[in-house]
């Protein structure tokens, strides 16, 4: 299973779900760095301290930054879904496709109606 960190805006129930699917997340809050304003680069270079991907629900400045430096242990980038497990299901099936989350940017989208 992957081992992930959520950037701040990243939905807690999404990340219960993905918990229980047996994945690794890390947030931005349980490694204490919550409400410090911490800029998107180092939310990535964190991220890649600790070997994990990225989860955010800022696609346009994560899909930025990939191309800047696509040396990362990945980048998932989704489209907001109020269905929570619903995402989780769909960043789930998005990652089992890949061998490897390394240096990869996937982008989940919300199922049209």
């Amino acid at each position: 299973m992957a081992r992930f960190y959520t950037d701040e805006q990243f939905p807690f129930p999404v990340v219960e779900f993905l918990r229980s699917l047996g994945h690794d997340v890390l947030t931005v809050q349980s490694a204490g760095n919550a409400n410090q304003g911490i800029p998107d680069e180092d939310v990535l270079a964190f991220a890649i301290s600790n070997n994990r991907a990225v989860l955010t629900l800022n696609r346009d400045d994560f899909i930025r930054l990939h191309r800047l430096q696509p040396m990362h242990a990945g980048i998932i980038v989704c489209t907001k879904d109020d269905n929570w497990e619903r995402l989780a299901r769909r960043i789930d099936e998005a990652i089992s496709t890949v061998e490897t989350l390394s240096g990869q940017l996937i982008r989940v989208t919300r199922p049209s109606s």
